[in-house]
């Protein structure tokens, strides 16, 4: 790690410290004004933001489909991200919030208040979007944001980033309450995690290799979420017809997202499996499954170990019949990555075993993975889904963003 790169994380850190002070402070109204602002300055930038985007992706020809469908813009996903920031205004601030309280019997009351963390480091890959929602859910929470994202999305991140940062001064707030690191050099990432004395928090937003590095390096506290290895259980009794819309959707809605299925599991008893399976491989899916079970239909891929515990991201699903629930639960304890896994079934008896006996963040009754996500949850948007089991699991929005203090009031208590 270079010494130059521990200077600027340490003069970005103590800028973002000023902020934060500022924004632990700040009115409702005014972290709210300040988000519309910013979300209006990236709807005014649009035109320049897509071009920046465009500059992009003609460097990253060489990505695969998945990594470059997370790095592409639209017009339609820069209104999405614009429209995401104005949502985070428009929801309760979690700040100043009583979680509970409760009166000693010597008259002492204390009370459990939502605060902000400080300063978060959050990094990030391919997805310039995430600039926008992490920017918004970290000063709607009161937190300031040190942003660091992929090389192969520098231009689109820059652009994002001048318009909110302008449209979050315009509004009376400190423009460095979110700052971007401009440097795209690696040894970046190290300075922010060796930062403890800067950042109260890091969350990795990509794939394996950058959690795994946050992991292993990280100095400072890290919210972190595994991959998405999902799955969805078609039960014996499910309707076809549900089945067919759920796993379709699971799986091909959008397959470079980490809510996306990559294992389906069919129970030996539901008629006609190959139905599933036909499905999937006439909207373009690349099936793998044992060839040896012939009631999966033709054409299947022979499927190897490694497919069971891999996130494809891509128009690829493993295919495997299971001996009823019991078996289904077990694939999903040994394989899956605690994410985002679906049950499809009539009974509901059979799927609130289900729902209670898989162990990941977000379990689902008759609707598809893809829902693994915070603006569908009614939270804005999302950081992230974390798949650990300490201070916050699932979409990580403005209350994952927030810790609590103890505050007590008395009149003249002492212990003695």
């Amino acid at each position: 790690m270079s010494d130059d790169a521990r200077i600027l994380i340490a003069e970005m850190g103590a800028r973002a410290r000023a902020a934060a002070r500022v924004l632990a402070a700040a009115p409702t109204a005014v972290k709210a004004a300040a988000l519309r602002g910013a979300a209006a300055a990236i709807r005014a930038d649009g035109h320049v933001i897509l071009a920046a985007n465009a500059r992009d992706l003609e460097r990253a020809r060489d990505l695969s489909a998945a990594m470059r469908d997370r790095l592409a813009l639209s017009p339609d996903r820069v209104e999405g991200a614009a429209a995401a920031v104005a949502a985070v205004a428009a929801l309760p601030d979690p700040v100043g919030a009583v979680i509970d309280r409760s009166v000693r019997p010597n008259g002492l009351a204390l009370a459990r208040v939502r605060v902000p963390i400080g300063v978060v480091g959050i990094v990030y890959e391919s997805r310039p979007n995430v600039t926008a929602d992490a920017g918004a859910l970290c000063l709607m929470a009161g937190n300031a944001a040190i942003l660091r994202g992929g090389s192969e999305a520098a231009e689109s991140n820059r652009a994002i980033h001048a318009a909110f940062a302008r449209g979050i001064a315009a509004a009376g707030l400190p423009a460095d309450a979110v700052q971007l690191v401009p440097i795209a050099d690696r040894a970046m990432v190290g300075a922010m995690l060796a930062a403890d004395d800067v950042l109260d928090l890091v969350i990795p937003r990509g794939g394996k290799g950058l959690v795994a590095r946050v992991r292993a390096e990280a100095r400072v506290p890290v919210l972190a979420h595994l991959d998405g290895n999902n799955h969805v259980y078609v039960h014996a009794d499910a309707d076809p017809a549900m089945a067919r819309a759920v796993v379709l959707d699971a799986k091909l809605r959008r397959t470079g997202v980490c809510g996306a299925m990559e294992t389906l599991l069919i129970d030996r008893d539901y008629p006609e499996p190959a139905r599933l399976v036909e499905a999937l491989q006439a909207a373009g899916c690349e099936v793998r499954g044992d060839p040896g079970e012939a009631s999966i239909g033709e054409m299947v891929v022979p499927a190897t170990a490694a497919d069971w515990d891999t996130e494809y991201l891509d128009a690829i699903c493993a295919v495997k019949l299971v001996d009823g629930l019991d078996e289904a639960v077990a694939h999903v304890a040994r394989h899956g990555s605690g994410h985002t896994d679906a049950i499809v079934a009539a009974d509901a008896g059979v799927a609130e075993r289900f729902l209670g006996a898989v162990d990941s963040a977000i379990v689902l009754w008759n609707a598809s993975t893809q829902f693994a996500d915070g603006g569908e949850f009614g939270l804005g948007a999302e950081i992230g889904i974390a798949t650990g089991r300490l201070h916050a699991r699932g979409p990580v929005a403005l209350e994952g963003l927030t810790t609590y203090k103890w505050v007590g009031r008395g009149s003249g208590q002492v212990r003695g």
